[in-house]
């Protein structure tokens, strides 16, 4: 009797990987790592993609003021008579960038002679709007203020001078007026509508995303720096080193967090950047903490003290073979502390001393519109509200999937 014998065949896969594929099975998780790379992504793109590209998204139009979601309105674009500076795209979408045009808001419009005559849009139903108008080469073109505009009444022709162009310039009255109606006059959508001073709020709403996402980049930044090397360092050595560091760890403990926030930024001065400080400065606490502790039981493991009796130093065995081995709560806190950073960030701004005007903080846009909710205009502060609480929810859902994925005791059967 024959045997057949069959090659046995066993698949290994890294801890990561089975890390990502308990993580996977985590829909809510999966949610929330989802919204963060959405809220990433716009924050990356930044100007690039809203509506007011302007620098923090501050084109004011007090005739727009509290406009309904999906409000229409025309806009004549009239040419500034100054030239910037090309930007690259890079510095767009970072920085905005300021238009070679000022807009004016109408109800109608229309030609007479060599200019163009607006009926001004006054925020109200009815057309009650004073008149204004333009001279049409001072619509399309930057003009050279040392030179008069020629009108030609027999030619219908207008002559002037740019400011970078030497030779006059003729053009027929006809031809601009049929440039200016395809390039020059616009209709604009507000998704959101208008806010308080009549900048488009979808624009400050993505571009606030940065602020909250920065702040929390950078405070985890810091508290992750601060806590794993004051942590390690007081679980590794004890004695007095550990006294010293949790007689610290007490007392920044001890103190309200909130409280000690606001003593910092008013120290450091109001700004993005020093709420960035402030905040990381205040997080590194718990971590130092949970460090502290998972190295007081690791530094007695058979494995350090191989690291030792091979000579080895207490800094390579504390960052090559301890912190690896406890990166995990570290990693899971740190999606946690993001949240904490968001918020904390939003109440300072809603105080008024965490980003200022005109700085496009949900926290700030909540605390400007915060008489509207007992009105008929409460989603001015609900929207960033509702932002807020959507990543902040994320960072937690995704702290709760990594601290399931990561737990060694899971059991999977399928791996």
């Amino acid at each position: 009797m024959f045997f057949k014998k069959k090659k046995i065949e066993f698949k290994t896969q890294s801890l990561s990987a089975q890390t990502w594929k308990r993580f996977k099975r985590n829909k809510s998780a999966i949610f929330g790592l989802f919204v963060i790379a959405f809220a990433c992504l716009i924050s990356v793109l930044g100007y690039l993609i809203t509506p007011d590209n302007t620098p923090y998204a501050n084109d004011q139009k007090p005739e727009l003021h509290i406009k309904a979601p999906g409000f229409k309105i025309q806009h004549l674009l009239v040419r500034k008579n100054q030239i910037h500076e090309k930007q690259i795209v890079f510095s767009k979408m970072l920085f905005g960038y300021h238009s070679d045009f000022s807009s004016h808001t109408f109800y109608s419009y229309e030609f007479k002679n060599d200019e163009i005559i607006l009926e001004e849009y006054t925020g109200n139903s009815t057309n009650n709007g004073s008149h204004e108008s333009f001279n049409l080469a001072d619509v399309l073109f930057a003009l050279d203020t040392k030179h008069k505009i020629k009108f030609d009444t027999l030619k219908q022709t207008l002559s002037f001078y740019e400011i970078d162009n030497p030779q006059e310039i003729t053009k027929s009255i006809s031809e601009m007026q049929n440039e200016i109606v395809q390039r020059n006059i616009v209709t604009k959508k507000y998704f959101l509508g208008t806010d308080l001073l009549g900048r488009d709020l979808l624009s400050r709403l993505l571009i606030g995303t940065r602020i909250s996402l920065g702040v929390g980049l950078v405070a985890v930044s810091i508290s992750i720096f601060i806590g794993i090397l004051l942590g390690a360092l007081a679980g590794y050595y004890g004695g007095k080193t550990d006294n010293v560091i949790m007689w610290l760890i007490n007392v920044v403990w001890s103190i309200p967090t909130l409280l000690l926030v606001i003593a910092i930024t008013l120290v450091l001065g109001k700004g993005v950047t020093q709420v960035f400080i402030a905040v990381g400065l205040t997080m590194w606490v718990e971590v130092a903490r949970v460090v502290r502790g998972q190295t007081l039981s690791i530094r007695e493991k058979e494995f350090v003290e191989a690291g030792r009796a091979l000579g080895f130093g207490n800094a390579r065995i504390i960052f090559r073979h301890i912190l690896p081995n406890i990166l995990a709560p570290v990693i899971v806190m740190a999606a946690g502390n993001f949240a904490s950073a968001i918020l904390t960030e939003a109440g300072l701004s809603f105080l008024g001393i965490g980003a200022q005007p005109p700085v496009p903080s949900w926290g700030e846009m909540i605390n400007a519109h915060r008489g509207y909710i007992l009105m008929d205009k409460a989603y001015l502060a609900f929207i960033p509200g509702i932002a807020i609480m959507l990543l902040v929810l994320s960072f937690m859902l995704v702290g709760n999937g990594l601290r399931d994925a990561l737990d060694i005791r899971a059991v999977d059967d399928k791996i």
